[in-house]
């Protein structure tokens, strides 16, 4: 059984994130994705939040299991034997990111796992987690960056 991972702090879960998870789900038969607690940056919505915003954006594909959790992710990786880790890529400068964590993990994983890179379809290249926030903190309309389930549940949370 293939078995992949892919992780993001998620804040909040977009349709960018949502296009490659649809796509890694495709390349295994479970694919794990974990909301992570990122220590480099302070979160708009709680892991609680954000972790109920996965489940509802990616409530219909059928073999994806949602986690949360604020370990060190190689370990996390290594200790669940995952055959590979997806990473989303919208620009050059995710890549440029995204090369230096793979060859990090590739220090911890020893040849175990592999880092693939799904890159998102153009349509969403723009779109990230902090422009949605960023928009959204200022009442701007952020429907079609987020599944309308998301959407909801951050209105719901900017109002408490």
């Amino acid at each position: 059984m293939k078995k992949g991972f892919c992780c993001g702090t998620f804040d909040p879960i977009t349709v960018g994130h949502v296009d490659v998870i649809e796509r890694a789900s495709r390349l295994c038969d479970k694919l794990v994705v974990g909301v992570v607690v990122n220590y480099a940056k302070e979160s708009f919505f709680t892991l609680e939040q954000r972790t109920e915003m996965v489940k509802a954006a990616l409530k219909h594909i059928k073999n994806v299991e949602i986690v949360s959790f604020s370990d060190h992710l190689p370990t996390y990786v290594m200790n669940n034997g995952f055959d590979f880790i997806v990473r989303g890529l919208r620009n050059v400068s995710d890549f440029d990111y995204e090369i230096s964590l793979a060859q990090l993990y590739d220090h911890f994983f020893k040849g175990t796992c592999e880092t693939i890179y799904i890159m998102t379809k153009p349509e969403y290249s723009y779109i990230s987690s902090s422009i949605v926030r960023t928009n959204f903190s200022l009442d701007a309309d952020v429907t079609g960056w987020v599944s309308d389930d998301v959407y909801k549940l951050m209105k719901e949370y900017k109002n408490k």
